[in-house]
């Protein structure tokens, strides 16, 4: 018997939502496509590449979402649920549900529709991999049937072709307007602040280059005996100017005659920016619905004001977890019916902070302390 034997693993099927790389990202994909909605996602992942703020601000939603457990109340089923859960591939390199999660709400964040792909091993009997579909390679169409979404995958040249196995791709939109497939970004609305900011901090970087970047103006006027040699002079000022200022050590710069030097710019003072800049960035943290401190924005604020805004900030965490809880049903009930168990299961998400965990011990002290009154009486 060989002990050292290794374990054959399952191998997954071809993933459905996918490309292959001979075409991928060569702009065939794009064709027979709804432009708006191919600028619009093009938009807003710009708009995340060129704001710092924003792309932390959804890296930190995505973050504090937190973890979560899944109990079905039998324990071999939690325990073989769990090790899932923890080992599951994700994509080509990860591993977890929680990384699965963590791309798939970014993307929902981002575009306002996340698409991914429960894949099996071959022999059918097991999920072998999570995978998180690209938008740009996948189309959602109603078709007339607005209670019917299809999901169809793009070809090599543009062709359209329905998912085989649609039961297996997971979709999930967020505050879908009226009639329409696709979901709606949190970003809406902040490309015209965004190309405002981008305005000012390149204004901002213009002028620092004309004027932080000090320049002079080296001024010589000719008296009345130097006139006929005052372009052999200016010539030799201009290069002894020119070699004291390339040169990499301090060096004094002697002449005669009536020279006066100034700086360039130095009269004009750089637009304050703050106003306008915080105006604009107070806009995107309404947006977002995050609160400045976590940002790194020192803004005035009280204790009490703090406090409020975590609350808000938790109340939309929680919006999010339950925009993610219909995506891990479907994982954790496809899981269990193809070990032929009941798909049954709790969700469990962790507190989101230990102020959390501390209120809900101090209201526990207070109901324990109130039940103890009233058996006293």
């Amino acid at each position: 018997m060989n002990l050292f034997k290794r374990k054959k693993k399952e191998e997954p099927l071809s993933v459905q939502t996918a490309v292959s790389d001979s075409y991928q990202g060569s702009g065939y994909s794009y064709l027979g496509m709804n432009s708006a909605v191919v600028y619009e996602r093009k938009l807003y992942r710009f708009l995340r590449e060129s704001v710092p703020l924003i792309d932390a601000a959804i890296a930190k939603l995505v973050r504090l979402v937190g973890s979560f457990r899944v109990s079905t109340g039998n324990p071999r089923n939690d325990a073989a649920l769990a090790k899932f859960l923890r080992e599951v591939q994700v994509n080509g390199c990860a591993r977890g549900i929680d990384s699965f999660l963590a791309g798939y709400l970014d993307q929902l964040l981002t575009y306002g529709t996340a698409v991914g792909e429960m894949v099996l091993s071959r022999n059918g009997k097991n999920i072998a991999a999570l995978y998180q579909a690209s938008l740009d390679h996948v189309e959602l169409t109603a078709d007339g049937d607005p209670l019917n979404i299809r999901i169809r995958s793009i070809g090599p040249a543009g062709e359209r072709k329905d998912i085989p196995y649609p039961g297996l791709v997971l979709c999930t939109t967020l505050m879908n307007e009226p009639g329409k497939v696709y979901g709606t970004s949190v970003l809406r609305g902040l490309p015209f602040v965004g190309e405002i900011l981008l305005k000012i901090f390149h204004a901002v970087g213009t002028n620092w280059e004309r004027v932080g970047n000090v320049r002079f103006a080296v001024s010589y006027k000719p008296g009345e005996n130097e006139r006929s040699f005052s372009r052999d002079r200016a010539a030799q000022i201009a290069s002894e100017w020119s070699k004291a200022m390339k040169s990499r050590e301090p060096k004094d710069f002697v002449t005669v005659g009536d020279v006066s030097i100034r700086v360039i710019g130095a009269d004009n003072q750089i637009p304050d920016s703050q106003v306008p800049v915080r105006m604009l960035l107070e806009q995107i943290v309404s947006k977002l619905s995050i609160p400045p401190f976590l940002l790194g924005l020192t803004w005035s604020s009280t204790e009490r004001m703090s406090s409020q805004q975590a609350d808000i900030l938790t109340s939309e965490l929680e919006f999010y977890r339950r925009q993610l809880e219909g995506c891990i049903s479907r994982i954790c009930g496809l899981f269990l019916k193809l070990r032929g168990e009941p798909a049954e299961f709790r969700i469990e998400w962790d507190n989101i902070n230990l102020q959390d965990e501390v209120e809900l011990a101090r209201a526990r002290l207070l109901n324990a302390q109130a039940d103890a009154v009233k058996k006293g009486e």
